[in-house]
């Protein structure tokens, strides 16, 4: 089967460029977007990290600017906010510089949506947060997606997010401490919640294979959703690069971790490379895939392949349980 491409609903950056960063330009986004586009992923959602209001000041307005260039905004879904009101905890918060944790706050959120000009469509946060409700059910009601993330709740708080509009977990099975209670854990009531959807970084470095088949298994193909949370330095060589102030090492199996630490900084992968790893597991149908890779996340965000763009310079195809990359 041949189709246009997949859908991310998590992309930081890619080759050398963020999208976290305070001299961010409209030709920096348009050089992400092209290249991620010419790797196979047809649309996607802008990512920004955890960071100052005076990051969020430039960058959301920029984009609004940006989404007025049609060869742009043919490719972005909207906007995803992973913080800043996540889990200040270490471990929970992950990569995320903990200076810039705040607690939710629905005016300022309605600040951002307002400078971002309504193109926020999702937001990561953590539940057990001071005011965090309040502020899922304002996202709600302005139509901004809401996703459970970097966050240690407990599970009569994630059913109270549900509740009040939350509808996904991002990055499940990851952004939370590595030592954890064996049975009251996050993981379990998010697997077990049928009404959310679950996000996976399949890279083959976020999540070992038994995990996938389990979650799988739990989220079943109408809720489960394959991202690449793609950090900056995604599509460059092995090395070593600097990541939010400290060394990162992008090791030669695309894992990427801060220098003389086990912890993770994000993917190197992109969504071809994502689905890839995927399909080797043998778990899904072909089918399945594309609904794991294209239709879930647009489902989850409510819109259609109609918001697709038809041309990309690329498309996808899949043969020999294998996606590869053929010229429109």
């Amino acid at each position: 089967m041949i189709k246009n491409g997949f859908v991310d609903l998590q992309v930081n950056g890619y080759k050398g460029l963020t999208f976290t960063s305070e001299s961010l330009t409209i030709e920096e986004i348009r050089k992400i977007t092209e290249a991620i586009a010419g790797v196979g992923t047809i649309a996607y959602c802008p990512t920004f990290c955890t960071n100052s209001v005076k990051l969020y000041e430039h960058v959301l307005p920029l984009f609004a600017r940006a989404m007025k260039d049609k060869d742009i905004a043919r490719h972005i879904l909207g906007l995803h906010l992973e913080g800043p009101f996540i889990s200040p905890v270490e471990g929970a918060r992950g990569a995320h510089p903990p200076e810039y944790i705040i607690k939710p706050d629905a005016d300022l959120l309605k600040r951002f949506q307002e400078l971002a000009e309504g193109h926020i469509v999702l937001l990561t946060i953590a539940p057990e947060t001071e005011n965090a409700l309040p502020l899922i059910k304002c996202a709600a009601r302005i139509g901004i997606r809401v996703s459970m993330g970097h966050h240690l709740a407990e599970d009569d708080c994630m059913e109270r997010a549900v509740r009040a509009g939350a509808s996904a977990s991002t990055h499940l099975g990851n952004g939370m401490p590595n030592m954890i209670n064996r049975h009251q854990n996050p993981i379990w009531w998010q697997l077990a919640c049928d009404d959310v959807y679950g996000m996976f970084i399949t890279d083959g470095n976020h999540l070992p294979a038994d995990f996938i088949k389990v979650a799988w298994r739990a989220k079943g193909p109408e809720k489960f959703i394959v991202v690449s949370d793609a950090a900056h330095i995604a599509g460059l060589p092995p090395g070593e690069y600097e990541f939010l102030g400290k060394k990162a090492v992008l090791a030669p199996d695309g894992r990427i971790s801060f220098a003389n630490t086990p912890y993770l900084a994000g993917s190197s992968a992109n969504m071809l490379q994502c689905m890839n790893h995927l399909a080797s597991l043998n778990l899904l149908t072909e089918k399945e895939l594309w609904k794991a890779g294209l239709e879930n996340p647009l489902k989850f965000l409510g819109k259609t392949s109609a918001a697709l763009s038809r041309d990309n310079g690329a498309l996808v195809e899949f043969r020999n349980n294998h996606f590869k990359l053929r010229k429109n």
